[in-house]
């Protein structure tokens, strides 16, 4: 069995075909379960955030076609429209892969700390659904701890670069006064939360947060003294958002070009500036076109996060040291899996020849025989078994000339002279 890790990220695939590939929370436990069903995997856990759709799975190598169809086919996608975009990896680079991911080094922002909590996330969706196994409980819980150790002896995460960042840092050189403005946030997750933030750094004037849920939405306005209000109230107000930032999970844009010309017409064309950092998008495509209106997506963000790029590339070099050392230990463990049926073997084997001579020991005991003799001659026979079998292959291998067994012999026994 191997673990095989398969997906499309900001790096191969545009937003419009990451949206198409994304899982929302609601059908990530049925996809789960699903996988295991009708796909050759044994055990199976899905990342999937606005830059990356990635799945990770324990099955046989060749098996990996097979689980990719079944991907393309829950999408209702072909298998020409997805090709170009896809990556895979297996085994090591698997591991590798997945610690560079949760390390920040594979992210559009450079050591960004939020997608360590959308694998966490992502790892108890898919525990809570029943798909995670050995192997990958493992991986998991490893990627866990390599992403801390990256966190505490690098600089990484020094720099405040995100998505939410450069959302906001574009918005200041859109208006360079944020204390004159009001910002309409959509959402109410952790990217919105982390857009707050930053706006608030930044003194903007006022924040109102418009959320499916209400109470949601409350919870966060409390945060910074913001308005709440329901995402169906939502139109009325775009004419006092002069920045507009969305982060949803909806599957279909939630604002459109109609409310947005209305609210340009009320505004007397002041100009609104948008960032759509959803997928799928909030935010149709058409509202782009509209005068007076700057709209921007995640892949749009590209230049201005690369400017808070440098200060952590010398973080990241020291990273990529840890996560090939942590990979190899991970593989060790792996490897060491091979050997436990073997080990089974000979304990069990073992057990049977002390159980063998403790039970005529027994009875020698209660014979009235010497009990100094009785231990003497269990520990003679419990010695003579356990070697009688070794002893038989290794001189049978002497005689054939099978040399390389003497040497291993000599390292799994732990011989040497000191031993003599």
């Amino acid at each position: 069995m191997a673990i095989f890790a398969f997906g499309i990220n900001h790096k191969t695939a545009p937003v419009a075909i990451r949206e198409q590939v994304a899982f929302t929370p609601e059908k990530l436990p049925k996809a789960l379960t699903g996988m295991l069903e009708q796909s050759p995997a044994s055990e199976a856990a899905i990342i999937s955030t606005c830059n990356r759709t990635e799945l990770y799975c324990e099955l046989h190598a060749n098996d990996s076609d097979a689980l990719i169809r079944w991907f393309e086919d829950f999408h209702s996608l072909e298998h020409k429209a997805l090709e170009p975009y896809i990556y895979s990896f297996t085994d090591q680079d698997a591991v590798k892969h997945i610690l560079r991911v949760a390390s920040g080094l594979d992210s559009l922002v450079l050591g960004e700390p939020q997608i360590l909590g959308q694998i966490k996330d992502a790892y108890g969706t898919a525990a809570d659904a029943g798909t995670i196994g050995r192997q990958l409980n493992r991986l998991f819980q490893h990627t866990f701890s390599v992403a801390k150790q990256v966190r505490t002896d690098t600089a990484i995460g020094s720099s405040p670069v995100s998505v939410a960042f450069a959302a906001v840092s574009l918005a200041k050189r859109i208006f360079a006064n944020l204390q004159d403005h009001t910002a309409l946030l959509i959402g109410a997750g952790d990217t919105i939360e982390l857009v707050a933030r930053h706006l608030k750094d930044q003194n903007i004037k006022k924040m109102i947060v418009a959320n499916r849920t209400v109470e949601r939405a409350q919870l966060l306005a409390e945060q910074f003294n913001a308005e709440a209000i329901a995402l169906s109230d939502m139109p009325s107000r775009l004419v006092n958002a002069d920045i507009i930032i969305s982060s949803t999970a909806s599957q279909l844009p939630i604002l459109g070009k109609g409310a947005v010309e209305s609210a340009l017409k009320a505004r007397k064309h002041r100009p609104i500036f948008m960032v759509d950092i959803a997928v799928p998008r909030d935010i149709e495509t058409e509202v782009g076109d509209l005068r007076d209106v700057y709209l921007y997506t995640v892949d749009d963000l590209h230049d201005v996060i690369e400017e808070g790029q440098q200060s952590r590339e010398q973080a990241a070099e020291q990273a990529e040291e840890i996560i090939e050392n942590e990979t190899q230990h991970f593989l060790g463990w792996l490897r060491s899996l091979d050997a436990v049926d073997t080990i089974r073997l000979y304990r069990d084997k073992a057990d049977v020849i002390r159980e063998e001579a403790l039970q005529l020991a027994q009875k020698q005991l209660a014979s009235g025989k010497d009990p100094a003799q009785v231990l003497q001659e269990l520990a003679r026979a419990i010695t003579n078994k356990l070697v009688h079998d070794p002893s038989v292959q290794l001189n049978r291998a002497a005689y054939d000339g099978r040399n390389e067994l003497l040497d291993m012999a000599q390292e799994l026994f732990n011989l040497n002279s000191d031993n003599n």
